[in-house]
This record gives C-alpha cells, structure tokens and sequence, in this order.
C-alpha cells in the first residue's frame, strides 16, 4: 500500500463569499456527500505562504519572536510570509522573507516540507524551505512595521528548538514541522537528498 494524499473533487452545488479581508476570505460551499446529503462547509482561503528553516554551521536555526493577536501570544517562529502574487515563484517568495525578517542570504537551498496548515477550515498550502550556507546580505535593512517592528531575532541550537516542540513549549507550526523534518532527514538519507528548491508544488503551482 502507497501511503500518498491524492487529489479528490467531491461536488459543489452552490458557493458564496460572505466575507473579503484585505488578503483572505471566507467562503461557504454547498457539498454534496457520499450518500447524497448536501452540507454548508465554511472555510478561509488562503493565498498560501512560505517558511524557511535557515540553519547556520553552528547547527542553529534563524528563529524570530513575534506577536500573534489571534491567539493572543509571542510565538517563535522561523521567517515566513504569504504568497502574495498567484503563480509567485515560492523559492524567490522564500528569500525575499529571510532577506526582510533576517537580513539573511543562503547558499543552499531544499524543499524540506509541504503542509496544509488547518486543512479542516483553511485552504492554506505552506511550502518550508531548508536554507543553508547563511550569510549577512547586503543592504539596507528591512524598514519593519506593525507587529514585525517588535521582532526579535535569535539563533538557537537545533537540539533546543526540538526540546522545546516535544515539551509543549513552542507552537508555531512551521517551526515544529521545520525542526522535526530536518532531525528526520538527517536519521534519513541525509539533508542533500531531499527535494531541490524549485521541485513541482500542485497545491500553489508557479512559474519558473
């Protein structure tokens, strides 16, 4: 048996958009189930994101503290952002990120994961990106605005990062999908076998 998401369409007889926010909505579809039954299914679409665990010769990763108001928390995170041209290239979507939110470059870079973040209520594709080879960009800094001009910054060993998941004390989801995936690479074939940075992604797909 192949263990494999794959594609499904179930039908949608009506659709409806009740609400439009400034880069997402919320859209109610009338589905029809297996034994015939029509239910209403309320869910956000999302232009979908990117996320980088960027880590450096110390074997620590690129973390940054920010506020999230929804759950009403500082959380540490890895450098992420939203997609927010369609068709973005997500590897250049990636740097950009680690460029404002670090003043970070890498050398190297892998797919590492690809997540739907709330796929129950959320149409939200994540694709986290392994970057290595780090090095501080050049430039100027990032002018930071709203809860990104409270950021911290910090590096922290791989170890820790992972500690901290298993304890319950960190939350972010690319964070502990980033640090497991990187430990279970590793217990694997190795970091430079998994996917190239610019391998095909049907959830977002985008132009070279």
């Amino acid at each position: 048996m192949t263990i494999k998401d794959t594609p499904a369409q179930w039908r949608v007889t009506a659709t409806e958009t009740p609400f439009r926010g400034n880069k997402t909505s919320v859209r109610t579809d009338e589905v029809v189930m297996p034994d015939g039954a029509v239910v209403r299914r309320d869910y956000q679409v999302h232009p979908g994101s990117v996320a980088v665990l960027a880590l450096d010769d110390d074997d620590r990763a690129l973390v940054l503290r920010q506020y999230r108001h929804p759950v009403r928390q500082k959380l540490w995170e890895i450098p992420a952002g939203l997609l927010d041209v369609p068709g973005e290239n997500p590897l250049r979507a990636a740097q950009r990120e680690l460029y404002e939110e670090a003043h970070v470059k890498a050398e190297e870079w892998h797919v590492l994961a690809d997540v739907y973040t709330t796929p129950g209520g959320c149409d939200e594709a994540v694709r986290i990106f392994l970057a290595r080879g780090l090095s501080e960009a050049e430039g100027e800094r990032f002018e930071a605005a709203e809860e990104e001009a409270d950021m911290e910054v910090a590096r922290v060993p791989l170890t820790e990062l992972a500690r901290g998941v298993l304890a319950g004390d960190l939350h972010n989801n690319c964070l502990v999908v980033g640090v497991l995936s990187v430990l279970a690479a590793r217990a694997g074939d190795g970091l430079d076998a998994l996917r190239p940075a610019e391998a095909p992604w049907p959830a977002r797909p985008f132009t070279a």
